[in-house]
């Protein structure tokens, strides 16, 4: 079981080191292939070197249908001495298929950058529980091929996540964000950013002076695959956890997030919570935004009393662009007074 002590930071990342890309869900490289060189060609700019597994390009269909070598890649990848970090392609929603299929005990001996975000969800936590530090944010095709279009403060945000890692930073925010990408079968404008608007920033919807804990979250969608599962967290692993969730491009309506968060209610874990982070919703209006604030705080505070705990909502990670990168089991801060969001130290064994 998880506890803080057993917790295994990967090392930082230098220029030159060699990154796995691989696919855990879908087999999209292989349907946009130029998507998917825009961002290993990002990758190879920030100054890795990319070493691609049979998954990363297999063709979509063979993708879907053996889950059990999406899992051999993820070991093989693990298992590799050369191999210092592992980024996913792209999303998708079947992941939790190649969980039975991870050498979970090969993989807590090796830890490494593993990052990704979408349905790659289900092997962050898979692999968190074993007590890695894993990441949630950007992938190969959405997140790192449209690297040239973000504003420079973003490009530097990232490239100093990876390569020059602060031990503690206020997370950043971006006074526009995306709401979507170009026309991926367009060789024009497939890594454009799409829907440009203007972002207010988190929203604190409760909660006061500075609550600290470990962050463990992800895609609302995927993480319900996962409940009721082997990979899913016992129940005092949310003593002091700050959790995030995020919803998917599928645009959940208000009501199936409701009945989602009331699980979680249901199971005690508000009630065990440092915090509650909401990441910026996507497709979602003015209102309707607005509205899943409401849902939030009614579910929190009206249907499980939890009037304490800090709720923050409209964070900038999630299936908007541009992403912050949220790393599991790292100790996070909520500064309601200040308004800020924290992490309290290094993702990295520096």
């Amino acid at each position: 079981m998880y506890t803080s002590a057993i917790l295994r930071k990967p090392r930082t990342l230098r220029r030159g080191d060699t990154l796995a890309v691989l696919s855990p869900s879908k087999g999209l490289p292989a349907l946009f292939p130029q998507v998917y060189e825009a961002g290993l060609a990002t990758l190879r700019e920030l100054g890795f070197q990319i070493r691609e597994y049979p998954s990363a390009r297999m063709a979509f269909d063979e993708v879907y249908a053996h889950p059990e070598l999406r899992a051999a890649d993820i070991n093989a990848a693990f298992a590799d001495p050369d191999i210092a970090g592992i980024v996913s392609s792209i999303g998708g929603d079947d992941s939790a298929r190649i969980l039975r299929h991870l050498d979970l005990p090969l993989i807590a001996r090796n830890p490494k950058f593993f990052i990704g975000y979408s349905d790659f969800t289900s092997v962050s936590v898979a692999l968190h529980l074993q007590g890695l530090v894993t990441f949630n944010g950007p992938s190969v095709m959405a997140g790192f091929a449209q690297y040239r279009h973000f504003p420079p403060a973003y490009q530097a945000y990232l490239r100093d996540t990876l390569l020059a890692p602060s031990p503690r930073h206020v997370l950043p925010q971006f006074p526009d964000y995306a709401n979507g990408y170009g026309d991926w079968s367009d060789p024009q404008h497939c890594c454009d950013l799409a829907g440009w608007r203007s972002d207010a920033g988190p929203r604190f919807l409760q909660g006061s002076g500075t609550h600290h804990g470990r962050l463990f979250g992800g895609c609302m969608e995927v993480l319900e695959m996962l409940k009721g599962t082997a990979w899913w967290p016992q129940a005092d692993f949310w003593q002091g956890r700050i959790l995030f969730l995020e919803t998917s491009q599928e645009k959940p309506s208000l009501d199936y997030v409701k009945y989602w968060l009331r699980n979680y209610g249901v199971m005690g874990v508000f009630g065990q919570l440092a915090g509650l982070i909401v990441g910026r919703a996507r497709d979602y209006s003015g209102e309707e935004k607005a509205q899943l604030d409401q849902v939030i705080v009614q579910v929190v505070r009206g249907e499980f009393g939890c009037s304490n705990l800090p709720i923050v909502s409209n964070a900038g990670f999630g299936h908007t662009d541009p992403q912050l990168v949220l790393p599991l089991g790292i100790e996070f801060a909520i500064d309601c007074e200040q308004r800020q969001l924290i992490q309290c130290e290094s993702a990295f064994i520096l």
